[in-house]
């Protein structure tokens, strides 16, 4: 299943399908969705983006010598926690976000990453 595709597509693209699903949800079975749905949809979207700035930060520090993909890699963890922090901040103090949708959101590419990975062992085992 993972074999040759690109994986960051394809982690992506579910994680678009499981948010999609889960505003879907939201609107349905809460009565004021708007803050929730706005909330999980920001939160994902830049989960997404911090986590396609991980890939390329990976494709970059392979280029490079041990010291410097080293140095490089740490600052580009601390400015992912940055954003995850701004973000976090934003989803607490916006009243038209909920904090709790933004927090999962963040949490959704993760999700679709650990499930993925549940997925393939329990292909493999019972195969």
């Amino acid at each position: 299943m993972l074999g040759d595709e690109n994986i960051i597509e394809i982690i992506i693209k579910r994680t678009i399908i499981l948010l999609l699903i889960l505003v879907g949800i939201i609107l349905i079975t809460v009565k004021e969705p708007k803050p929730y749905a706005l909330g999980l949809i920001f939160g994902t979207l830049v989960g997404i983006l911090t986590f396609m700035l991980m890939g390329k930060s990976a494709e970059k520090a392979v280029t490079m010598t041990p010291d410097r993909a080293y140095s490089y890699t740490v600052r580009q963890y601390f400015l992912r926690m940055f954003i995850y922090g701004l973000v976090l901040v934003i989803g607490a103090l916006a009243d038209y976000l909920s904090f709790l949708t933004v927090a999962i959101g963040l949490l959704m590419t993760k999700t679709v990453i650990v499930s993925l990975a549940i997925f393939d062992y329990l292909k493999d085992k019972f195969k």
